[in-house]
This record gives structure tokens, C-alpha cells and sequence, in this order.
């Protein structure tokens, strides 16, 4: 039976990564069709909370015993929803710039950054073994994003944007997992949401400077909000308590080798076997960062 649990958790976490490798390919497209990315982004959270909130009525009528969010709760989880929505504007403005094979490369920079700030935040000194990740890591960004080529031309605002997008992520996974836990993942989802969508409100308010075209709701506003932001949440956190941390997060690096082969298929853009051994190694290092080598020695 425990296998069983094990097995389903991975389906669940793979997919839900899957979900959110296929993200960065719609918003392209989206672009291609002249939305702009307030627009885009401002529908995602729309149709999320929606969406999120119909789950909610759901699991209430479902479950009579479903425990409250206090209003401590509602204002920490808010709070913490405010990275969410920077992370989705720095990360959709990212996509603009740059192909998205190498934005996703740039979004798993949370790999190294995560070490970095439990190290400040936690006074946890890294071990050997995340030293290591941290730095295969690296060498896999600078063969996946091609850093290394002389007549490299890649815009700046695109890496600006990336670096922005994984530090912001890497303060809401900090978060997400510190706060509210004792309420329901689909309530914590809907508060880290309406906090999200504040700043993406304010985002829009400053930065549409066009009629805003309410046609990216029925066409892609669905589609990205459903992959981004209401399936995912679901899949992982059902997935993740049968695989714990550590395989769940190496489950959940298949949202790199998905968003880079969409990209590949769809939006038709170059990867060359050097970017494909980058970002190997990339996936390479969230195992070895999340194995026990321990308790693999002492078996």
C-alpha cells in the first residue's frame, strides 16, 4: 500500500510539474497574438481565484470539519502571495525578451538561491553535498543559457528578468512552507493568490498603456490560468506528501526538460546538444541536493 501511495504521489507531482513546464510556451504564444503581459498575467489570476474558490466551496460542502483560516492567517498568507505575483510578472517578462528554454533555466536558479537563504535566514551552513548541486548547477546554466559563446546576443532585460523571477520564487517557496500550514492547500492557494493579485493589479495599473483587451480571457486566460495556477497547486500539494521533500522535488524537476522540449516542438526555437547536457546537469543536482547519501551508504 505504501508503495502504491509512493507511485500515485510521483504521478501527481509529475504532472503538476509537467503543468507548469507547459506555462512559459502559452504565454509566448499569447505574446505572438499582441497581448500584452499585464493583460495575460491580469487574466491568470482572474480565472485562478475563480477557479480556486469554486474548490473551496466544494471542499466546504464536502467536508463539514474543514479547519478556518484566522485572519492571522489570511494576512501572512497574503503577504506571502505578493512574491508569487512578482514571480509571475518578472518571470512573464523574462518570457518576452528570451526564448523560454533558456527562462526556465534561468527560473531554476531557485536551486542555488534556496541554499543561499536558508544560509542567511536559518544560520544553516550548506553541506558538501549542496555545495556540490550548487555548483553543477552553475556549470549547467552556463552550457544551457550558451553564457560561454563570445557572439553570445542575449538580451539583457531577458536575464535581468530571470534572475528576478528566481528570487522572487525562491522567497515563495521559502514562504509557502512556513505559513498556514495547518489550514487546507486550497485555502492557503486562494489567500497566496489574492495577495498575488494585488501587485498584479498595480502591475497592470502601471504598465498598460493601451484599451485593455478583454479577448485574452476566453483565449489564452483559461489555458494559462488552468496550467499555471489552478492544477499545478493541486497536483503537488496531493503528490508531495506520498513522495516527501526529497523526491518530490526530483519529481518536480521535469518541469525544466517539459518547458524546454515544448519550446523545442512548438515555438520552434534551437537547442542545441550543449544546452540539453546543461540542463541534464541541472536535473542532476536537484537529485544529488535531495538524495540521502547517508543512508544510501550505511544500506
Amino acid at each position: 500500500m505504501s508503495g502504491n501511495k509512493v507511485l500515485k504521489g510521483v504521478v501527481l507531482v509529475g504532472l503538476g510539474a509537467t503543468s507548469y513546464g507547459m506555462l512559459a510556451t502559452f504565454v509566448k504564444l499569447a505574446y505572438k497574438e499582441n497581448y500584452t503581459t499585464a493583460e495575460v498575467i491580469v487574466a491568470q489570476f482572474i480565472i485562478g481565484i475563480i477557479g480556486i474558490l469554486l474548490i473551496n466551496l466544494v471542499q466546504k460542502k464536502a467536508k463539514s470539519d474543514v479547519v478556518k483560516a484566522t485572519p492571522k492567517n489570511i494576512f501572512h498568507l497574503m503577504l506571502a502571495g505578493t512574491s508569487l505575483g512578482l514571480t509571475s510578472i518578472f518571470y512573464y517578462l523574462c518570457v518576452k525578451y528570451i526564448n523560454v528554454s533558456i527562462a526556465i533555466v534561468l527560473l531554476m536558479q531557485t536551486v542555488w538561491m534556496g541554499v543561499l537563504l536558508e544560509w542567511i535566514l536559518d544560520k544553516k551552513a550548506p553541506s558538501g553535498q549542496k555545495i556540490l548541486s550548487v555548483i553543477i548547477v552553475l556549470v549547467g546554466t552556463l552550457l544551457a543559457t550558451k553564457l560561454y559563446e563570445a557572439d553570445l546576443n542575449l538580451d539583457w532585460r531577458g536575464l535581468f528578468w530571470g534572475i528576478l523571477a528566481a528570487a522572487s520564487f525562491t522567497t515563495t517557496m521559502f514562504t509557502a512552507n512556513k505559513v498556514g500550514l495547518g489550514i487546507s492547500s486550497a485555502q492557503r492557494s486562494l489567500y497566496m493568490l489574492l495577495g498575488g493579485a494585488v501587485v498584479v493589479l498595480i502591475f497592470a495599473l502601471l504598465t498598460q498603456n493601451t484599451p485593455f483587451n478583454f479577448g485574452i480571457f476566453t483565449k489564452w486566460g483559461i489555458v494559462v490560468a488552468l496550467f499555471g495556477t489552478i492544477i499545478p497547486p493541486m497536483l503537488l500539494n496531493a503528490g508531495f506528501p506520498n513522495t516527501g521533500i526529497g523526491l518530490g522535488s526530483i519529481v518536480s524537476s521535469l518541469e525544466l526538460p517539459v518547458s524546454v522540449t515544448m519550446a523545442f516542438l512548438i515555438l520552434n526555437e534551437e537547442v542545441t546538444l550543449i544546452q540539453w547536457s546543461g540542463i541534464a546537469l541541472i536535473i542532476l543536482a536537484i537529485v544529488i541536493m535531495n538524495i540521502n547519501l547517508k543512508s544510501a551508504k550505511s544500506q
